[in-house]
């Protein structure tokens, strides 16, 4: 029987052997991306979730039910738990078929009823005249859904998802994030994936949680940490090469704009009251606020953030173009990518100097932390 639909609610503290600090909430329906780079306690977290690794402090809770906690000494296994786990390299018994493994996670249903409820998930993961197969015949991808269906056919309280998708091809991994995209639908549960891949989080997430070196940096929709990093580490992790020096020259309340001198140019970015004159700020724009499209069209009256830029190289690659460019009196470079067709079209090549326009809502003043 599947378990009452809940929320899961995390909050965990370990000092010893893997650092980690993290509070956060997944809700059913509710697909939960745990991002960042490797060795930064992604997998531990699941693990803990999952009761496979104890944490030194916190709470651990599903609605009402307490998986782990500190202060009650509480802590239930796995399997009391009853959660869908796949993990990085998927753990299939290799001397079981593909029928027979999902069968082997279905212990807490009568004999009787396991088989029917097996064939009915492979079915739904697209696994149609496979079931006799072992995980040696199968490909990455096939592997890949196995470990998924038998994740599911246990009508799991929660779903866990380590590194999903990094054993398998380019292709397959598309067609895996429909079939993830289309269950998520249909199942009101919670779910949880770790990634170090920010597109697949970006494309298959709700919310996302940044984890480096243990600690928790940012949390919130995909788009908005993206589009608002929270600070320097945060925009670094999300991939944003755009992050400047500049000085706050002017806070003007009523329209609210803080300006900032930005090597020879004015910018202007959204308010942040707290902020003096005169002070130093890092700033960062990600790569859909730099635009080079209106400029032939004269459509860049709207914005004052004209920059003078020399294009200093031009790497294609395929559809897209990754631009360097030089600005008059910054010593960083300014990186944009646009569309092959768009360049080709403005005419962009080393060397060209042209105008490009910063959209002041997508530029973000970063926090200094202290302690980061």
């Amino acid at each position: 029987m599947a378990q009452q639909v809940a929320d899961l609610h995390c909050q965990i503290s370990q000092q010893k052997f893997i650092k980690l600090h993290a509070e956060f909430s997944c809700k059913a329906g509710e697909l939960l991306a745990v991002v960042g780079p490797s060795g930064g306690g992604k997998s531990t977290l699941l693990r803990m979730i999952a009761g496979l690794n104890k944490p030194e402090q916190g709470e651990i809770s599903y609605g009402e039910q307490i998986w782990f906690s500190s202060d009650n000494k509480q802590f239930l296994t796995p399997q009391q738990r009853h959660l869908g786990y796949v993990p990085q390299h998927f753990g299939l018994f290799p001397n079981l078929s593909a029928l027979e493994n999902v069968i082997a996670a279905l212990d807490h249903i009568p004999k009787a009823q396991r088989e029917a409820r097996a064939r009915t998930w492979l079915e739904r993961v697209n696994l149609h005249g496979l079931p006799e197969r072992l995980p040696a015949n199968l490909s990455g991808g096939q592997r890949q859904r196995v470990a998924l269906a038998r994740a599911l056919a246990r009508e799991p309280s929660v779903l866990l998802l380590d590194e999903p998708f990094s054993a398998v091809d380019r292709e397959t991994r598309e067609r895996l994030y429909l079939e993830l995209a289309r269950l998520k639908e249909q199942l009101s549960i919670p779910v949880i994936m770790v990634t170090h891949d920010l597109n697949e989080a970006m494309l298959l997430a709700d919310k996302m949680i940044l984890i480096s070196q243990g600690k928790l940096l940012q949390q919130g929709p995909p788009r908005e940490v993206l589009t608002k990093p929270r600070n320097e580490a945060v925009a670094k992790q999300m991939g944003l090469r755009n992050i400047f020096d500049a000085y706050v020259v002017a806070q003007e309340t009523e329209r609210q704009i803080t300006w900032l001198k930005f090597g020879e140019h004015l910018i202007a970015s959204s308010y942040i009251e707290q902020l003096d004159v005169g002070a130093k700020v890092r700033w960062v724009i990600p790569n859909q606020g730099v635009r080079f499209n209106s400029i032939t069209k004269g459509r860049l009256c709207r914005s004052f953030n004209k920059l003078d830029i020399t294009i200093d190289s031009m790497l294609v690659m395929g559809e897209s173009v990754r631009i360097v460019a030089s600005m008059q009196g910054v010593k960083h470079q300014l990186n944009a990518e646009v569309p092959l067709h768009l360049a080709q079209k403005l005419n962009l090549a080393p060397g060209v100097a042209t105008e490009v326009a910063l959209k002041s809502e997508l530029i973000q003043i970063l926090e200094t932390d202290l302690d980061a």
